[in-house]
């Protein structure tokens, strides 16, 4: 794999950094997932669920592939285990709010220090520097609401929104997946590690980033709107026949309006005055919709993708997760990956955005159980049979 020799040691929980670290993982990296003896929390998950469930997919998605050893850093012992961890390591990547890793002498500085070839990343909610950095941030809280992106995506009218399981986190690991490799390429010319850091709300401002540079240059930007006003009737959802939701977004300069009142079965809007002009169309934006939306509505939607198709417009249908699960060209294209179960037949979970032809999606190992190679890495670190059994006696390893 590309990333083959690459070590890493990931002293984090929750989504953002091992996620990061999963997708170094995937590509081919060896990652040390360092947890307290309670655990990542996302071990449980699923855990105050009604369901019957008893598997964790959340936490095999960003976990698999990975060791995993158990220290608690309050103990000497166990902190002096994760600085050897690293003193081995190309990466150290955390979570953990600065001023503890501080406190228990596992900031850069130190680290840095001992292995000065070590790329130190930080992902934190609100970045390393302003009266605010010290604070705990979530996706919710730092990506999703301080971001924008929860004002940005609600249309006029429409309360706040809460956002699906690690999206901004996922969004925010590929922001740290680029640090780190920026990091590791500058240190191949000067042999020297840095400091690299990635903040869920920078992430949530960068992945609104269109909007808010019109924000920034012109003071001011348009709230979204619902479908039934659009801005541009020609970029918006319809329905068909059977209630199957579909978007359409037109290309600037094409003779879209033209292919899609044809596909809509509507060519009479053609010859409509009030639609004559581009101009005309946005400014009439919510009766062109209405009139799209009679011919759609009566179409069935095999009828509407193959018209769609032949016009080579641009367009999708709305999917649900089963549906995506199903998508014929998601999985031709290596949008899933299998993953090993013990006993069992692999099952499928999401791969990693990037693709490296030639490199074959083998499956890949389930994530580790809390500790599992705790003693391993230890003897591993040069620590005896005796030594390992003191510090699990005494609650420093686990």
């Amino acid at each position: 794999m590309l990333l083959k020799g690459l070590k890493v040691v990931e002293f984090a929980s929750y989504i953002a950094a091992p996620g990061a670290a999963g997708l170094l993982c995937d590509w081919g990296a060896e990652v040390i997932k360092v947890e307290r003896p309670t655990g990542d929390p996302m071990r449980r998950v699923l855990a105050d669920t009604r369901s019957e469930i008893r598997e964790n997919p959340t936490f095999e998605l960003d976990n698999r592939g990975k060791q995993a050893i158990a220290l608690d850093i309050t103990h000497e012992a166990g902190r002096e285990a994760l600085i050897r961890l690293t003193e081995q390591a190309d990466v150290f990547l955390t979570n953990v709010r600065l001023a503890s890793l501080k406190r228990y002498g596992l900031d850069d500085k130190a680290l840095r220090a001992r292995n000065p070839r070590l790329v130190y990343a930080v992902v934190t909610g609100y970045g390393l520097e302003g009266p605010d950095a010290a604070k705990p941030g979530f996706d919710m809280a730092a990506f999703w609401a301080r971001g924008g992106v929860a004002h940005m995506t609600a249309p006029r009218g429409v309360d706040p929104f809460m956002l699906r399981s690690g999206f901004g986190d996922h969004i925010c690991s590929l922001a740290t997946v680029s640090a780190i490799l920026a990091a590791l390429w500058e240190r191949e010319r000067t042999g020297e590690g840095r400091l690299v850091e990635a903040s869920l709300l920078s992430t949530g401002i960068y992945t609104m980033g269109s909007d808010l540079a019109v924000q920034l240059r012109l003071g001011r930007l348009s709230r979204m709107r619902t479908r039934d006003d659009p801005l541009d009737p020609l970029n918006n959802f319809f329905q068909s026949a059977e209630g199957r939701w579909f978007v359409v977004r037109r290309r600037d300069g094409g003779p879209d309006f033209e292919a899609l009142a044809g596909a809509a079965g509507r060519a009479d809007l053609l010859e409509d005055p009030r639609f004559s002009t581009g101009r005309a169309r946005k400014e009439l934006a919510k009766e062109l919709t209405a009139e799209l939306d009679k011919g759609f509505n009566a179409l069935p939607f095999e009828t509407i993708a193959r018209r769609l198709d032949d016009a080579d417009l641009v367009w999708a249908p709305v999917q649900t997760p089963a549906e995506v699960a199903a998508d014929h060209q998601a999985i031709a294209s290596g949008c899933f990956v299998e993953i090993e179960h013990e006993g069992e037949t692999p099952y499928l979970s999401p791969s990693g955005p990037a693709r490296f032809p030639g490199v074959p999606l083998s499956p890949r190992p389930p994530a580790p159980a809390l500790g599992a190679d705790t003693r391993q890495l230890l003897a591993g670190l040069g620590y005896s049979d005796a030594e390992i059994e003191a510090m699990l006696e005494s609650g420093a390893a686990a």
